[in-house]
Formats: structure tokens, sequence, C-alpha cells
């Protein structure tokens, strides 16, 4: 048994030996019954030529016989036996564990099928972490952002005007929609997730993102809730639309994931009283839309690209900048990935002369992935 963990889910089923395979299990029984009647016949040969008593050529032959017989049944039941302490090894929990899949008979088959099914299980088990994670992500923003309204109002900080309470009902409001997705992240990996698509205009959309980031961060500032998103108001965001009459035809619930999950990282890295942009274009097709969104923090190097966006992924920037901004859990820019591969889009970190620039294309209708 090899100990090392397999790529996730990622092995390759290989074929199993179809048609008659040339040292199957019956060809090998077969074989044994023919070496054992071939030696009891020569031995018989031998004792009538050398006229040795019976007695002594059957105690011979059976003494072969048995030699062979342990020798094949052992070839047979070692696979078995690693089998079963590999399955004992999936029912606790262990899916690191393979069977060697160096025979060519049935034993090999099996051995290699369990395989697979470890592969399965575990990359079950890790897109059951990965969900729980992500979900857990998601939620933790509106229930923070939420209390943080709640406190401010109990605490006598402000008053529950009807700004105020807007606040609070829009947080409410985001935390339900959240709630009513958690199945549809469990079908993520599966790419059945439904899309609400939909006609909008993108400025003041938009605009209404960022004014809920501006809103949050600043609740959050006054209470340091710790939420792990950021709590920084010296970083100030500004919206670059064109033309202002600009559509786009996306699900907003998702296109609002990305977004906000995008500021949000870029404030944690941007430099005190820095300035995070995000911006929208036209795409190549109708309705069809670019977003940009792009900071004045330190940048990541090239050589991080390719791992952005990965899960638990925070880069090689030891700590982000500015008072108030953490760590986070390197969700973010998955779940912006996620959102963009629904849609059928692109996502990618972009070259800048300054900070990270992040850009998305996302198709118009008539692109709409089936």
């Amino acid at each position: 048994m090899s100990g090392g963990p397999a790529g996730r889910g990622q092995r390759k089923k290989q074929q199993p030996w179809g048609g008659v395979r040339p040292f199957s299990i019956k060809t090998k029984l077969g074989a044994l019954v023919v070496v054992s009647v071939l030696i009891t016949t020569g031995l018989s040969v031998i004792a009538v030529h050398t006229k040795t008593e019976l007695r002594f050529i059957t105690v011979f032959s059976m003494i072969a016989t048995l030699l062979i017989t342990q020798f094949v049944a052992h070839s047979l039941t070692a696979p078995l036996d690693d089998m079963n302490a590999v399955a004992r090894s999936i029912s606790h929990g262990d899916y690191t564990r393979r069977v060697r899949e160096s025979r060519r008979d049935e034993l090999g088959d099996l051995a290699q099928t369990i395989n697979v099914m470890a592969d399965e299980l575990e990359a079950q088990d890790s897109q059951r972490k990965e969900l729980v994670a992500n979900v857990s992500h998601e939620l933790r923003t509106p229930i923070a952002g939420l209390r943080a309204v709640l406190e401010n109002i109990v605490d006598g900080v402000t008053r529950a005007d009807p700004e105020t309470m807007r606040t609070a009902l829009k947080q409410t409001e985001r935390l339900g929609r959240l709630v009513e997705t958690l199945l549809d992240l469990s079908r993520l990996d599966n790419g059945v997730v439904p899309l609400r698509r939909r006609r909008f205009e993108v400025w003041p959309y938009l605009s209404g993102v960022l004014k809920e980031a501006n809103m949050v961060a600043s609740a959050r500032a006054s209470i340091a809730s710790g939420s792990g998103s950021h709590t920084r108001t010296d970083v100030h965001l500004h919206l670059d639309v064109s033309p202002p009459e600009l559509v786009a035809h996306a699900d907003p619930e998702r296109i609002h994931q990305v977004v906000a999950n995008l500021i949000d990282n870029a404030v944690k890295h941007s430099p005190p009283h820095g300035r995070v942009t995000v911006r929208a274009r036209q795409g190549a097709e109708p309705e069809s839309l670019e977003l940009e969104v792009l900071d004045e923090g330190p940048g990541i190097p090239r050589t991080e690209w390719h791992r952005v966006f990965e899960r638990f992924n925070r880069g090689s920037v030891n700590r982000p900048h500015g008072p108030g901004s953490d760590g986070g859990t390197g969700l973010g820019l998955a779940i912006a990935r996620w959102a963009v591969d629904l849609h059928g889009g692109r996502i990618g970190v972009a070259e800048s002369e300054r900070g990270c620039r992040i850009l998305i294309t996302l198709p118009g209708p008539s692109s709409v992935p089936s």
C-alpha cells in the first residue's frame, strides 16, 4: 500500500482488463490443477521405473501439491488483506491509503475500483469541508453588519432612524438570500447551481454595492467586531462606469458576491488613505460586461497569479496594510471565481502599473452557457 494521498478525485479511471485475462484467477486455478496432476503423474512414472513404493510417491506428491497450493493461495489472499486494511481506514475517515494495482487479474480490477472509490470519497470530504467554510464566510458578513448596526442602536451610538433601519433590513434580506442559496452551494461542484439572470443598470447597482460596503465597514469599525472582513474606513471607494447608462445581463446576487469580495480584498491590502476603484465597461457583445477592481497596495507577484483564486490561499503578503485589516480566510477570491465561472465568464489578475488589478469578463445573453 502506498501512504500518499491521491489527487483529490483526479485519478483517471483505467479500463479494467477486458476479455480473457492472461493472468486471471480462473487461469491460475486451472494451472494449479494441471501442475498438480503433472506432478502426481510424473512421480508415478518415476516410481514405476525406479520400483519405488507407491506410499512414498503419494507423500511426495501431496507435499509438492500443498506447497504449490500454498504459494498460489498466498498470492490471492495477500491483496485481499491489503484491501481489507484500506477499507477499514476509509471507514475510519482516512482517505489517504491506496491499494497496489500491480496485478493483472480480477483482484487488480477490484484494487483499482477501491482506489477510485477512495479518490472520490476524499474529494467529496474535501468539498464538504470547503462548502462549510464557504457558507461560514458568506454568512459572517451580513451577520456581522447586522449585529454592528443593532449594537450601535442599543448603545445609543446611533439612532434608529429610517436610514439606519434600512441598512439593518438590507443586511437581514441579504442573510435570508444567502441561507436560501445553501442548497445551491451544496451542488456547486455539480455545475447545477441556478442563475437568475436579468437585465439591470450597472451604475445604480454598483453604487449600491459600494455604499453598502462603506456602511458595513463603518459599523464594524465602531465596535471592532473582528468578523474576518475589513473594518477600515480610511480607504476611499471610487466607482467609474462608462457609459453611465451601461446595462448588463447577469445574476445580480452572484455579481454582488464577486464585487463585495473583491472590494473587501482590495481594501484589506490598500495603504492608509488609499483608493479602490471599481470600473465597469461594455464588453465585446451586447449586454456583456467588463469589470475591474484596482487597488494601490503592494500588488501580487506574477509567480502567484495562478494561485490567487485557490481556496484558502492568502498570497505571499505577510500582513495586510493599514489599521483594522486582517488576513481573512483566503476564500473571498475563490468565491468570486466560482460566481464568475457560473456565468461562463473569466476572472484573473491583469497587468497594472500600481497595486493589484482584477479583471472580470461576463458574457452577454447570447453567450449564456448551457
